[in-house]
Order: C-alpha cells, then structure tokens, then sequence
C-alpha cells in the first residue's frame, strides 16, 4: 500500500515515528517493512541509495535533531564480513570517501580520551593529532574504553551524543565538502550533515590529523 509521502501519514505506519531523508520531489513511498531492528526500510530507491523511511532513534540522531540542524539520515544493510566500516558505507550509499568520516578514540599522554573524525580513506597521525591536541604523544585508546565513554559499539561509533562529551578534532578537509557523512550510532546507519554543524554540535576544533595511506 502507498501513502503519500507527509508526516501525518508516515507518522501512522506502526506506530513509530518516520522521516523521509529523500531530497528528492516524489509524493509516495512503498509501506516499509521492518528489519531485525524494528526499523522500517523504504523500498523506494533514489539514485544509488536505497533510503530508510523509518528510523530507530539513536543518542546521535536526537542531537541533530534537538539542535534543529539540517541533516539526513542513510541505512544500508551491513555486512558483518566487511573489512571497513566506512568504506562499506561509501561502496553501498553511492559516495565518494572523501565524504565518508569515521571517528575514533584516542588516548592522549596516556590519560585523558579525545575524539578524531578523519576521511575513511585516510589514516590518523599520532604525531599530528598530538600537535594539535597541545600533548606530547597520542595512541589509539583500547575498544573497552571507547565503548565506555562513548555508549557506541565499535563500528558505530557516532561524534554526536557521546555519553561523556570529549575533546574533538575534525580533519580539515572535512571543510572542502558541502557536507559529509559520519556514522548515526549503529552499523548501517550514517548521518550527512554540513562540517561547521558536526563542530558545533561536538565542540570541534579543525586541524590537518589525517595522512594519506
């Protein structure tokens, strides 16, 4: 059954609160069915994007939205065998991987926690970031630490809606795209937004972190 594309009617599909990330003109959408996670998934294709209609709510996408930014939610059906998450991202949603942003958790000096949001096609430089952080050394922080300060999984990991708000850098490439992509807080889920709405929303700073591989 198809139901024009407006709130009021996507509202009424099972109770769950939908959002149409299609910028497209179009008036109707395919009634969703649910995946394992309860979320519906639009059949309806736009470009080379198979968009989502309807959305699990996570901490990263109520931060956008309580900020009452401009931004646009993507799914995709993850493969638990990918070799990189973002890159799979990219390869799935259509997008260049200079859009794609991954986030990872440092240590700095061996104490305090910081955020790097970085291109997926890139690596991060532990002397660059300690630079910029003001610190002497940086290192990657272990899986158990990052989940316990962030409330993400690894490989969901999102910048928006940490439980514990960190010191953030974003690459400065990030400012040579209209917007980018970042993971929305659980695997097969990104969120596009503009890179001065990913600052302010996190408290970022931007500096050169990232080299090429």
């Amino acid at each position: 059954m198809d139901y024009p594309c407006t709130f009021a009617a996507i509202q009424r599909l099972n109770g769950k609160l939908f959002a149409c990330s299609s910028r497209r003109p179009h008036w109707y959408h395919r009634l969703p069915r649910e995946d394992k996670d309860g979320a519906g998934v639009c059949k309806k294709p736009v470009g080379n994007t198979t968009h989502s209609i309807g959305i699990r709510m996570t901490p990263a996408i109520n931060a956008a939205k309580k900020a009452k930014i401009s931004y646009t939610v993507h799914t995709y059906v993850h493969d638990p065998s990918a070799d990189s998450y973002g890159r799979e991202a990219a390869e799935k949603l259509g997008i260049a991987l200079e859009r794609v942003f991954k986030t990872l958790v440092v240590e700095l000096d061996g104490k305090n926690l910081a955020v790097a949001v970085i291109p997926v096609s890139t690596l991060l430089s532990m002397k660059q970031i300690a630079k910029a952080a003001g610190v002497k050394k940086a290192a990657m922080a272990d899986t158990a630490a990052v989940e316990r300060s962030t409330g993400y999984v690894l490989g969901g990991v999102s910048p928006l809606g940490q439980k514990k708000r960190l010191p953030t850098l974003i690459d400065s490439s990030a400012k040579a795209q209209s917007t980018i992509f970042v993971s929305a807080g659980r695997r097969g889920l990104e969120i596009e937004l503009r890179p001065a709405d990913l600052a302010t929303l996190t408290g970022a700073a931007f500096a050169a972190i990232a080299e090429t591989r």
